[in-house]
């Protein structure tokens, strides 16, 4: 998840936020709205599973609408259903594979958990992204959940080789993370819990790693890839490639 959009205007107007569940037909317009996203990033096959029952998860996807009815950003989440102990090493893809499976399976989920935080490019640098995760944080709230869990994608790190366990604990001198995003989380209300070290996982053929990035891809070891906060592993031989991403865990309490 990153911040992307708001300028300062956006900031004093009205915004209205809504789930699919009561707008429906904004579903027809839901995939228009362009974001940032790396080519790569829209390429983890759990991740794919989730957007493409949409529908099913209605009540947990907010619409951000301005005064015009213009949608400038929109925010996931699923309800899924936590493992005992700390929270899971996978991360992004634990939380969205387990939501898939408990509403396979019809069980009752007992947390949720953010999945995406898009906002439309251009509109950056007046808080929007904090309120929408204050957004997100009711809208767990409102729907009987204790905490809001996000596994966070500090989007500022740009030392792919330095550990996140590392980078997530860098803070400013006024104590907040050295990191945009997990500082939007922090002010927002959010607890750094842990890092999940294998919280997206993107498998691909070498062919459609140069596809997605534009490298050669070539030879094996880790290539560094612009927007990818570790490297993705390279096997030329065998005409493989796999990028392991490493987020944070967050836990915003609801109140509920």
């Amino acid at each position: 998840m990153k911040p992307v959009a708001a300028t300062s205007r956006l900031v004093r107007v009205h915004l209205e936020f809504v789930t699919l569940a009561e707008r429906p037909e904004l579903m027809d317009v839901f995939w228009d709205m362009e974001t940032s996203w790396p080519e790569f990033m829209k390429h983890d096959p759990i991740g794919n599973g989730y957007y493409a029952s949409l529908e099913e998860f209605a009540e947990f996807v907010l619409v951000c609408l301005d005064e015009s009815g213009r949608m400038v950003a929109k925010a996931h989440s699923v309800p899924f259903r936590l493992p005992e102990g700390e929270l899971p090493d996978a991360g992004w893809d634990f939380a969205i594979r387990s939501g898939l499976l408990t509403k396979l399976w019809g069980e009752d989920p007992d947390a949720v958990s953010a999945v995406e935080i898009a906002i439309e490019p251009g509109l950056q640098g007046s808080g929007l992204s904090g309120r929408i995760v204050a957004a997100l944080r009711d809208n767990a709230g409102r729907l009987g959940f204790g905490e809001l869990l996000a596994p966070v994608r500090p989007n500022g790190k740009a030392d792919v080789h330095e550990p996140m366990a590392a980078y997530a604990l860098r803070t400013r001198d006024d104590g907040l993370p050295v990191d945009p995003w997990l500082r939007v989380h922090v002010r927002a209300g959010g607890r750094i819990d842990r890092v999940c070290p294998r919280s997206m996982v993107i498998p691909g053929t070498v062919e459609e790693w140069r596809e997605w990035t534009g490298l050669p891809f070539d030879t094996t070891g880790p290539v560094v890839v612009p927007g990818a906060l570790a490297p993705v592993m390279c096997d030329a031989e065998h005409g493989t490639a796999t990028y392991v991403e490493p987020n944070v865990w967050v836990r915003h309490p609801t109140g509920a």
